[in-house]
């Protein structure tokens, strides 16, 4: 990342195995539930990606890594609801298994640095903390091991 970039990183800590931790990301319905109402996602390389995750920008991106139960990374296409950029931005989840959980990192990268990206910047790094708050209270409380897809 350049110094003309700026990224986030979130962790959260999941109480739950990682086939439900990758369902709730991976499946369109669960995906809708804990990410933003009209989220879509085809789980697959060469899929994509489309949520509005701040509730004001409807994003859509290009899965280029997709490794079941592992990552799921998201390039991000170019909307012109944003200002224009030369950086590509993308969103990496991580799934670490552990004893107990999941833990589930996302690594964000690519937002420019200039000042009219200040907004969005922070409107998208704290609604993605936000959103891993939900995917952890939804994936804990709501989903059962039958649910996994």
């Amino acid at each position: 990342m350049s110094d003309k970039e700026r990224g986030y990183a979130h962790r959260v800590d999941v109480l739950a195995e990682a086939p439900l931790v990758w369902s709730a990301l991976t499946d369109s319905t669960h995906l809708a539930r804990w990410c933003s109402p009209g989220a879509h996602i085809r789980a697959r390389p060469g899929g994509s990606f489309r949520a509005s995750v701040d509730r004001v920008t409807e994003f859509e991106a290009h899965i280029d890594v997709c490794e079941p139960l592992r990552r799921l990374r998201l390039v991000y296409l170019p909307t012109a609801e944003l200002p224009p950029a030369e950086s590509v931005m993308i969103d990496d989840f991580i799934l670490d298994p552990v004893t107990g959980g999941t833990i589930v990192r996302l690594l964000g990268s690519g937002v420019p640095a200039g000042g009219q990206w200040d907004t969005q910047y922070w409107r998208l790094r704290t609604s993605w903390q936000a959103a891993l708050t939900r995917l952890k209270v939804y994936v804990e409380k709501q989903l059962k091991p039958g649910d996994a897809s």
